[in-house]
């Protein structure tokens, strides 16, 4: 089969599975950095990282995005929110595999990787990194660019995406990369962030405290409210903040004109876990 057609077959199929959000990048940009990249990264991914250092036989990474509600997010940490990150992960293992396997069935080995590669996020206390990283994925696929706050920015959710990834040994068509730095550098992560794990200053993007920002995730996850998600509410870049009417970032202010908001949110919060 022409790999175009085989490109064209997969965007159809994500569309009938629900995925908004689909990328394609060989395995050669993890080697070879990709000059019209919007962000300089350093140091650059280890080898160990690498698609191809993981099934060796991989020719190509297909990343999928689902988004997470902003007015869901809006409510976290909360059980809400909580149970809105499972159901994004769990659907984003699910078609993954499904993926996978329709690209088998052609003839294309192919696996599917899950959405977190961690047993419990106390392990990232002590080990911060899971063995690949599907935000950098997604970059090197030109699905965006990142943010201060380490987390990759779509055109469409911001950062307010969770993505997967599915190595094949077909040779599928690049996507280009074609996104300018999304990041307004308007510091509301730093500002908002409860642990203070996202530095003010420099190398953009900037080393996030990944120990600090665990330890957070699993005083959350204790209380049945994880993950934090402050740093992905308050970035104003994305095109659902016109959707959900949530352009003016004064919303997340104590201005009275928007405490019926405030009140919904207290209200989530109260109810179904320990916080």
């Amino acid at each position: 089969m022409k790999h175009g057609i085989l490109k064209n077959e997969l965007l159809k199929k994500c569309k009938n599975l629900g995925i908004p959000l689909v990328g394609f990048a060989p395995v050669e940009r993890w080697r070879s950095t990709p000059e019209e990249l919007p962000n300089k990264l350093f140091p650059w991914i280890p080898e160990e990282f690498w698609p191809q250092s993981i099934y060796p036989e991989a020719r190509t990474v297909i990343v999928i995005g689902l988004p997470v509600a902003l007015p869901i997010v809006e409510t976290a940490p909360s059980i809400y929110y909580h149970e809105l990150y499972k159901t994004v992960n769990a659907m984003l293992d699910s078609k993954a595999y499904e993926i996978a396997n329709f690209l088998t069935g052609k003839g294309y080995g192919s696996i599917y990787l899950p959405r977190d590669a961690y047993g419990d996020i106390k392990i990232l206390i002590e080990k911060p990194f899971a063995f690949f990283s599907h935000k950098h994925a997604a970059y090197l696929a030109g699905m965006g660019s990142f943010g201060h706050n380490n987390v990759l920015l779509t055109p469409q959710y911001g950062p307010r995406v969770r993505f997967t990834s599915i190595f094949t040994t077909a040779e599928i068509p690049p996507d280009p990369i074609r996104f300018k730095d999304l990041c307004i550098k308007c510091l509301k992560c730093v500002k908002s962030c409860p642990v203070g794990a996202i530095p003010l200053k420099g190398d953009f993007p900037p080393p996030v405290d990944k120990k600090l920002c665990a330890i957070r995730s699993a005083e959350l996850r204790d209380e049945y409210r994880s993950p934090c998600g402050i740093c992905i509410k308050v970035c104003p870049v994305g095109k659902d903040r016109d959707l959900f009417k949530r352009k003016n970032m004064s919303i997340y202010s104590r201005d009275k004109k928007f405490e019926k908001y405030h009140k919904a949110w207290e209200h989530v919060r109260r109810y179904g876990s320990k916080g």
